[in-house]
């Protein structure tokens, strides 16, 4: 694919065809998205590739905790919920998302069962788990390199053929992701990346998100025109 035309035809895929993908090909995968930059050339970031029956159990723990009303222990802090514009935008992806599905709004059922498919990866054959090393915590440098490489990573996902969707649900149990993934110590968990081949038979696979426009994000300083 060219480059533009993976930018522009990238989408979060939310369903998966149940197919393995080989470890070879996410071996080249994550290898092109390391070629993003990092401050310093720091390279702060470590993948836990995870599938099969691992897979299974961090599923399986992370729905069951949150089912429980354990709170969830995400380890890179979230920050306050969204409010304003960044409230807007959340909820308008999600009725985007929620009319493809034909989930509707007082239809508590299918909106949690929504939910759990979350918790679950999407069902997505292989997770990727970034993380981060511990000696580096507290450096804001650090998330931003490791979201430059996520970016990279769907990105070079998608440009052979396979689907991907960042997300945090994956990881809001980090003991269970811990022990299921052998998660070192030293290893702060970033951000969970779903992983494989688009079911292009799901109805939210189809939908491409809003973007502001570039008017709106942009201030252009000292040109002519």
């Amino acid at each position: 694919m060219k480059f533009d035309d993976v930018i522009l035809g990238r989408r979060s895929i939310r369903g998966y065809k149940p197919d393995p993908v080989p470890k070879s090909l996410i071996a080249e995968i994550i290898g092109l998205a390391m070629r993003a930059p990092s401050s310093m050339n720091t390279q702060p970031w470590n993948f836990y590739v995870i599938t099969g029956e691992p897979l299974d159990r961090i599923r399986a723990g992370n729905t069951e905790r949150m089912a429980a009303g354990i709170p969830q222990s995400r380890e890179f802090r979230p920050g306050q919920a969204f409010a304003g514009k960044h409230r807007d935008r959340q909820v308008g992806v999600a009725k985007q998302l929620f009319s493809a599905m034909g989930i509707e709004r007082d239809n508590k059922d299918k909106r949690q069962d929504w939910v759990l498919r979350g918790f679950r990866q999407f069902d997505a054959p292989v997770c990727v788990i970034i993380t981060y090393d511990r000696v580096l915590d507290g450096s804001d440098d650090t998330p931003f390199d490791c979201g430059a490489v996520a970016t990279a990573l769907v990105n070079a996902a998608w440009s052979r053929g396979l689907g991907a969707v960042i997300n945090s649900q994956g990881i809001m149990q980090s003991p269970v992701v811990r022990e299921h993934a052998g998660i070192a110590d030293d290893q702060v968990i970033m951000k969970s990346i779903a992983l494989g081949w688009p079911d292009e038979t799901f109805p939210a696979n189809a939908v491409v998100s809003e973007r502001k426009s570039v008017e709106e994000a942009t201030v252009f300083v000292g040109f002519d025109n």
